[in-house]
């Protein structure tokens, strides 16, 4: 594929690319190669920023977190997008979660979860995930051997995970499911609710709605999930208001799901189309640890965070002027030749493994261990019951420019009951 740098750039502010591997990969190897800070000047729709596509570029500004910003412009939307963010923010009314803040407040917020997600809970919540992947992989073979494992599996299972870590009754998970699926897949016709930023927005609202009258419940009667204390939680002796409450929910119940169930059925599918490796990790099941960051640093469900100059910053040779805004590209991080040896070979022994999928430094994603725990009981339920797996359609990809994988994965298989 014959691409110019310029088009490379602009692929990344298109999500359409990101449906299209071979597309995405060839730009994004093209920038790493020709140009690794390059200003992406005119993305159509979209306001300019700077495309960081080297694993060193993108730890150097994860490092400096007090230069580069999260604020505000924490994400890639398009111009409207930011426009509205910006009206909401002077308003007091925008989506604040823990990818959108940045120290004083991200420091104390995040401490509010941060005791759900150490090893001593995980140790407590992992006889759960193992039951939900049994429930799971037993589902498959209800199934009959052949399911749409994206749509049927991999978007329920992580999902009931997150929710029952939080306390939400079972009836609402599907409500929750379907808001997910619009407010990440926005830019997808099959998944977003309009095309409008006040349709999007609107996304935004339900989720507040519902969150709203969970905090409310939750403060008259407390109880023994991560939902109550979030919702009881007290910042200089206040507790949170409404938005900020709201927002925290919103990053558990989203992030917490969608990117890990994009994990496993991208894993999957990666096992489905290297043979070898899944018959390796299958003979050496001591592998799973160092398979599934494999399988993670192969999707890399979050494609993007931005982060805004605060002052003047010279960047492999490149001056980014104060103000400007950066895109760190993790997939392409994650494809760095300088870092991974053989970096398009999907290999379930890869050590080390030095994948920015969870970020780094003090944004670090907040359920890491969560993910990795989830990713590895499934497919430690599944492959010891799979006798043959093979694709029975084409597999598709979500249109986005945030957080994606599969959105169908057609499978046939025969599993042990």
């Amino acid at each position: 594929m014959s691409l110019t740098v310029d088009e490379a750039g602009r692929a990344l502010a298109d999500p359409r690319a990101y449906a299209d591997e071979d597309r995405l990969h060839a730009a994004m190897s093209l920038l790493r190669r020709e140009a690794p800070v390059h200003r992406v000047a005119d993305p159509p729709g979209y306001n300019p920023f700077w495309a960081i596509t080297r694993h060193a570029d993108v730890m150097e500004i994860e490092r400096n977190h007090a230069l580069f910003l999260n604020a505000p412009r924490p994400l890639l939307g398009n111009a409207e997008y930011d426009q509205m963010n910006r009206e909401r923010a002077e308003q007091g009314v925008a989506l604040r979660t823990l990818i959108h803040m940045d120290d004083p407040d991200h420091r104390v917020i995040r401490a509010i979860g941060a005791d759900w997600f150490r090893p001593k809970a995980m140790r407590a919540l992992e006889p759960r995930v193992k039951e939900l992947a049994r429930r799971y992989v037993d589902r498959m073979v209800e199934y009959g051997g052949e399911c749409d494992f994206a749509q049927q599996v991999a978007v329920h299972y992580p999902l009931y995970v997150i929710l029952s870590l939080l306390g939400l009754p079972e009836s609402d998970f599907d409500r929750m499911l379907k808001l997910t699926q619009e407010l990440f897949g926005g830019d997808d016709s099959d998944l977003q609710r309009g095309t409008t930023p006040e349709e999007q927005l609107a996304v935004l609202l339900d989720f507040f709605a519902y969150f709203q009258e969970l905090t409310t419940a939750r403060r008259e009667n407390p109880t023994d999930d991560l939902a109550s204390a979030i919702a009881n939680a007290r910042v200089d002796g206040e507790p949170l208001n409404d938005f900020d409450t709201a927002s925290y929910y919103v990053i558990i119940a989203t992030a917490g799901h969608d990117t890990t169930s994009s994990t496993i059925s991208g894993g999957l599918r990666a096992l489905i189309d290297n043979p070898d490796q899944l018959d390796r990790l299958r003979a050496d099941p001591g592998l799973m640890p160092l398979a599934v960051d494999e399988m993670i640093r192969w999707v890399t469900p979050v494609k993007e965070f931005m982060r805004t100059a605060t002052e003047d910053y010279d960047l492999n040779g490149v001056t980014i002027p104060k103000g400007d805004s950066v895109l760190l590209c993790y997939p392409s991080a994650n494809r760095d030749e300088e870092i991974f040896d053989d970096p398009f070979r999907f290999d379930v022994g890869r050590d080390p493994n030095r994948h920015m999928a969870f970020g780094f430094g003090v944004h670090y994603c907040l359920g890491a261990a969560l993910a990795r725990m989830e990713v590895r009981a499934f497919f430690e339920e599944l492959l010891p019951r799979l006798d043959s797996i093979e694709l029975a359609g084409e597999p598709e990809n979500v249109a986005t420019t945030f957080v994606g994988g599969l959105k169908r994965l057609p499978v046939r298989y025969t599993l042990k009951g």
